[in-house]
């Protein structure tokens, strides 16, 4: 069961017209309308997933409802993955393992999709969410300027290929 697509570009919208200031917070503004369209605990999660990196200096709290959050200067959490002929794909690091993000996807039902067991069920089968905790934060990450970026040589996925395709040592001996 898919949401309205009406609903997924409003909220396509909503994100990329959220405002920062000089210190990459949200403004309250901006934390509105994600209220408006997102419950908290998915907003907190996807924050919290922002926020967690180690050995960045700290700016301080954001106050977001009843709970304040850590804002840092960089985030390691989100990296941008890009190939030679314009291929991107993020990895987001969440709590259990790291999962494969794409957004701004054309041509489908969906303008994003994650890896993770969570938007399978809450995002596509039940309908019951927008997206997961990965999806924004990967948006808010991209939309804030958080996100780590890696361009990708042809070399390295001829190596990470071939490695991960290579047969056992005794697959040819008998």
């Amino acid at each position: 069961m898919l949401l309205s697509p009406k609903l997924l570009r409003l909220a396509d919208k909503v994100i990329d017209s959220l405002d920062f200031d000089s210190s990459q917070y949200l403004t309250e503004e901006s934390l509105q309308r994600l209220h408006d369209l997102f419950p908290d605990v998915l907003i907190l999660a996807a924050l919290d997933l922002i926020d967690q990196r180690k050995g960045v200096r700290s700016l301080g709290t954001m106050n977001l409802g009843a709970r304040s959050v850590l804002v840092l200067t960089r985030s390691f959490a989100v990296t941008e993955s890009s190939t030679p002929w314009g291929f991107v794909e993020y990895e987001v690091l969440g709590s259990t393992a790291t999962h494969i993000v794409h957004i701004g996807l054309s041509n489908t039902l969906m303008s994003s999709y994650c890896t993770c067991p969570a938007f399978n069920f809450t995002v596509l089968e039940t309908g019951k969410s927008l997206m997961c905790k990965h999806v924004l934060a990967t948006r808010l990450a991209v939309r804030l300027g958080l996100c780590v970026k890696q361009q990708i040589s042809l070399d390295y996925l001829a190596t990470s290929i071939s490695q991960r395709y290579q047969p056992p040592d005794n697959a040819y001996t008998q």
